[in-house]
């Protein structure tokens, strides 16, 4: 729980503004973004770093692993520490902004929107211009259906790495852990490739990120599915929202991460659509299983779909948790 409060229920909430704020700000761009400066830290000790035989390499990334999660984590807590011997409110502003700065609802909103706003008027150069600026594939030639499982995808697995988990460890530690979970999560996306750069220097990175979100993925498939029940006759048929859970506890596994699977199989099984299967990057094809039985072709009506089951499944995420952690005092 957050060191600033008194109990359990005051840290539920403390997150609980921390989202309000996120829902109606989001992360302006006049204001410093703690992910940037991790970022810019990472890039800095990379440089410096990955150099050497692969046992070097490796020793060098599990050192900066270290480095950055447990110095963020000590950063922010001394941070807060000092503000809140300055004065208490003044602790408490900076923690409610640091916690709303880890959360991504509204902007993974406004980014989904962006793609399905020109695709609905059959802009396809607008909407894959929206896409490039969330996914890493070549998005040139894609048409509509691979927009939205674009799109699709990136909201489905960024449920978890951009809300569920920043959440369950903000009411776990408050905004130090949530923070600190924000850097094993920045690492993994800068460092941890397996590519002939970073597959030995990334190495502890990848793996602490697959440790830190293992438990919030399989959650959030679990809330995700609950909140499928709302959508029946929206989208989400009896038959489909019933067979959703087993077919998703048996395809996850197919994905390449350990815990990108869970909420694409969830959302994919839910909507009757497929996901996975051939991207490009850099003109490089890049083939990966598919998940959903495909009986739905993809449409831009598909990405509203997955924000709304997105909403229910965090809304649902938090509610259970808080309930559970308050039930606890």
């Amino acid at each position: 729980m957050s060191f600033i409060t008194d109990g359990m229920p005051a840290a539920v909430i403390l997150v609980a503004v921390a989202i309000l704020i996120d829902l109606l700000v989001g992360d302006p761009r006049w204001l410093p973004h703690p992910v940037v400066i991790i970022g810019g830290m990472i890039s800095s000790y990379e440089r410096l770093w990955n150099r050497g035989t692969a046992r070097q390499r490796k020793l060098s990334g599990a050192f900066l692993t270290v480095t950055v999660v447990g110095g963020v984590w000590l950063f922010s807590w001394l941070f807060l520490l000092v503000l809140a011997r300055l004065h208490p409110g003044l602790a408490l502003i900076a923690e409610l902004w640091l916690l709303s700065t880890t959360l991504a609802i509204k902007g993974l909103g406004d980014a989904a929107r962006a793609v399905s706003a020109p695709l609905s008027k059959g802009d396809l150069p607008a909407a894959r211009q929206a896409l490039a600026m969330i996914v890493g594939r070549d998005t040139q030639r894609v048409e509509e259906a691979g927009i939205t499982r674009g799109a699709v995808e990136t909201v489905a697995e960024n449920t978890v790495d951009g809300i569920t988990a920043p959440l369950f460890f903000a009411l776990i530690g408050g905004a130090p852990l949530a923070l600190a979970y924000k850097a094993v999560n920045t690492l993994d996306s800068m460092v941890g490739y397996r590519n002939e750069r970073f597959n030995d220097f990334g190495y502890a990175s990848a793996k602490l990120d697959d440790v830190a979100n293992w438990l919030p993925a399989r959650l959030t498939a679990l809330c995700l599915w609950l909140a499928g029940s709302g959508l029946i006759g929206r989208g989400v048929t009896v038959s489909r929202w019933r067979g959703a859970l087993a077919a998703t506890c048996r395809e996850a596994p197919r994905h390449p991460s350990p815990n990108a699977g869970w909420p694409e199989a969830m959302v994919a099984n839910l909507l009757g659509v497929q996901l996975g299967g051939t991207n490009f990057y850099q003109g490089v094809a890049s083939h990966r299983a598919t998940l959903g039985s495909g009986q739905m072709p993809l449409n831009v009506a598909h990405i509203c779909m997955t924000l709304r089951l997105m909403h229910g499944g965090w809304l649902l995420f938090f509610t259970l948790a808080a309930l559970t952690l308050w039930g606890r005092i």
